[in-house]
């Protein structure tokens, strides 16, 4: 049996259409623009909203399943099962309504009547969150979190009431269902993450995981396919250092095992994406100021590859999780790196400027870039590629009209199999877009001469592979390790020279004192700060990331040292 065929659906100021991908072809089309549009979690049924009314349609053939009279909607989801369509439009308050009208609609899909109305003035976490099987919904009133049951939403079966909660995760698959919550912390407090598993909610030990922390102002929080783990990005909008505009973050991990780490990376700067593998056993990072590096962890938060540093903000991994997406979008080029994540070589570096959206086909093999209004209102387009790097399909809108987003139906897991990695760029009429690699511009004096070296602003650090006995160090890593064993082996030899008077040593006084008790005491205290920074250099040699005040401690080495000799020579 053939695999089918996913739909595109593509929102602009003309129109909306449902397209067959990648090649395109017509499938239906919406003429009047839609304020929103979206697919269910299944992809069988897709919705829109045109201003006068909100519809409903089956994917399959196009035809109209529901349509509620609804002109003010901004924002619809369905329930995972499709028994529930919600429904949000601006809050707002009239002479007749001082109170103002509940804002928040859930609908029946199968008998088209309301079920509830209720209140939600922020449009930040405005849909409820239902478990795969629908069994539970959850939604956050005020400090409390609300726990409905089997889509009863005349009665809350439980709740969990925190101060200052102000953002929750439920986790996905069915039963058992934990819920990840955020509190901000106050007073001199810290803020803090606990995990919950349903419906053990109440009491001091009903946390199965907790983890706070400093400088949050707020969070973004990740749960894993698995339901094991959840990563959680807090950040604060100014750094008090002054060294990012982005201000600043910090990434920490969250087992429902009740472990907890704070993830350590290599390189200072912001974090601009994270992202879970697909097989809930690895996440991909892209850290630290530009060139930004990118590297794999896993569930110990030990680093498993490094990518080395390049011009990238974003990590995208494909549904089945055997190809990663390295891309540098916004104020950067567009420049892309695709590897295969079991080898961990690269596939090609295709390149997509001006780009505002990524986003992987459900099949794994093909990828849609997109110059999407309001971020960009010229240039407006979108193409469908391989990741090989070649273009299959390519639209630019007219002049004068603008495209909105665009958008990929969803299948269910499973849908579409994994597939051999290839890297033979495929056929296509439009070609490639893989960067072809430029030289360094030399003026014509000196086209004649041989090249040189030429002078780098940043130095790059190539990709490698960061698990146990398979390290490849980078070009620092091997100086760094060259002058540390040439610093053992001049210790090695200044040991091997004869003393002028050599003299018996027992095993109470190993070293000669110098009479001094004061001097000797000094000189003991040298020798134990150095050993000290010569245990610090071997945790950075193993990967290690060293705190701020050990590489304080550990510039201080050549004073230390110093210090050491005079006090020898005044014996």
């Amino acid at each position: 049996m053939a695999p089918p065929v996913p739909l595109l659906a593509v929102r602009g100021s003309g129109g909306t259409s449902l397209l067959h991908g990648p090649q395109c072809e017509q499938h239906s089309s919406f003429p009047r623009h839609n304020k929103c549009v979206t697919f269910s979690r299944d992809g069988t049924l897709f919705g829109c909203c045109s201003g006068d009314s909100v519809s409903v349609v089956k994917s399959s053939d196009g035809s109209i399943m529901s349509t509620f009279d609804l002109p003010k909607t901004s924002l619809l989801e369905f329930s995972p099962l499709n028994s529930v369509l919600v429904t949000w439009q601006p809050y707002s308050k009239s002479q007749d309504s001082p109170q103002g009208d509940a804002n928040l609609q859930l609908w029946s899909l199968q008998s088209g009547q309301l079920i509830k109305s209720l209140y939600q003035k922020k449009v930040d976490s405005w849909c409820p969150s239902w478990s795969e099987d629908e069994n539970i919904c959850v939604r956050i009133v005020n400090n409390e979190l609300h726990f409905y049951e089997n889509n009863d939403f005349n009665s809350i079966a439980n709740k969990l009431h925190m101060q200052k909660v102000s953002e929750f995760a439920l986790s996905p698959g069915g039963q058992p269902c934990k819920v990840a919550v955020y509190v901000l912390g106050s007073k001199g407090a810290p803020s803090f993450v606990r995990l919950y598993q349903y419906p053990v909610l109440g009491g001091p030990t009903a946390a199965i995981a907790n983890k706070s922390f400093f400088k949050a102002d707020k969070v973004y929080m990740q749960w894993n396919k698995k339901a094991s783990a959840v990563l959680v990005t807090a950040s604060v909008e100014v750094d008090k250092s002054g060294a990012s505009y982005y201000g600043e973050q910090t990434l920490h991990y969250l087992g429902v095992n009740g472990e907890t780490a704070l993830v350590q990376l290599s390189k200072n700067g912001p974090i601009y994406d994270v992202v879970w593998s697909p097989n809930s056993a690895e996440f991909c990072v892209v850290y630290g100021f530009m060139p930004a590096k990118a590297t794999v962890f896993n569930l110990k938060c030990d680093p498993v590859f490094d990518f080395g540093t390049g011009p990238r903000n974003a990590a995208y991994y494909s549904p089945q999780g055997h190809i990663l997406v390295l891309a540098g979008f916004g104020n950067l080029q567009g420049k892309m790196e695709v590897w295969d994540v079991k080898k961990y070589k690269q596939v090609s570096k295709p390149q997509a400027p001006d780009a505002t959206l990524f986003s992987w086909c459900p099949d794994g093999e093909h990828v849609v870039t997109a110059t999407c209004s309001p971020r960009l209102r010229v240039s407006n387009g979108y193409k469908i590629w391989h990741y090989t790097g070649s273009v299959l399909h390519k639209c630019d809108v007219a002049a004068g009209s603008e495209l909105w987003e665009v958008l990929w139906q969803p299948f269910p897991h499973g849908s579409f199999p994994e597939r051999p990695v290839n890297y033979q760029v495929a056929c296509s009429e439009l070609g490639t877009t893989q960067a072809t690699p430029t030289q360094a511009y030399r003026p014509p004096a000196l086209r004649h001469l041989p090249a040189s070296a030429s002078t780098k602003l940043h130095e790059e650090e190539p990709p490698q592979n960061m698990r146990p006995g398979e390290k490849n160090l980078s070009k620092s890593a091997l100086k760094n390790q060259k002058k540390r064993e040439a610093k053992k082996a001049a210790k090695q030899e200044s040991k091997s020279e004869p003393s002028p008077d050599p003299g018996p040593v027992t095993n109470s006084q190993s070293e000669p004192g110098s009479g001094d008790l004061e001097t000797d005491k000094k000189m003991k205290n040298l020798k134990k700060k150095l050993k000290a920074i010569e245990e610090l250099k071997e945790q950075q040699t193993s990967g290690q990331v060293l705190q701020k005040n050990q590489l304080e401690k550990m510039q201080k080495e050549e004073q230390l040292l110093k210090e050491l000799e005079e006090l020898q020579i005044r014996q």
